[in-house]
């Protein structure tokens, strides 16, 4: 595998970082969530929400292509997504380190992220890396005509003591 950079995003990257999300939210959310969020996920729903979401965003570079990316806003861990033909490598506990280590230099002990409860594999991976399922609680993910109530896992992490060097 070629090295591995993280970066923040810049606008050009916002197709790479739309179809992956796109192809990550299908594999992880189908049969998971209600229908009318499925609906509300179309690809230009994506396209539009990558280009909005620019200055949140980490990518992971490799081979010169975008391999993943990362969302992070104060404590939340919003998206961790990766493309298909990097899964199973370091690309995702590369970007959930750095998702941590964001969560820390912005000054929060605890990081937070919310995981669709039928969605076995995330749940499984989150839990690899250190973190705890503290719980249901109902998301309520941005749609078109107001929020969407979406059941979920609320999953946590103490990030107090990490170190901010890279």
């Amino acid at each position: 595998m070629s090295p591995l950079d993280l970066r923040p995003a810049r606008p050009d990257d916002a197709a790479a970082v739309a179809v992956i999300w796109r192809d990550g939210w299908r594999d992880g959310h189908f049969g998971h969530v209600p229908d009318e969020l499925l609906a509300a996920r179309t690809p230009e729903s994506f396209e539009i929400r990558a280009v909005e979401r620019v200055a949140d965003t980490t990518v992971a570079v490799v081979g010169g292509e975008v391999a993943g990316f990362i969302m992070v806003v104060g404590d939340e861990v919003e998206q961790v997504y990766v493309a298909d033909g990097h899964r199973g490598s370091a690309v995702a506990a590369t970007l959930l380190a750095e998702a941590e280590r964001l969560v820390h230099a912005d000054g929060h002990a605890k990081a937070w992220l919310a995981v669709v409860a039928g969605n076995a594999r995330a749940r499984r991976f989150y839990e690899r890396q250190g973190w705890a399922d503290e719980g249901p609680f109902d998301h309520q993910a941005p749609g078109p005509n107001g929020p969407i109530t979406v059941p979920c896992r609320r999953y946590t992490k103490p990030v107090s003591q990490l170190h901010t060097d890279r």
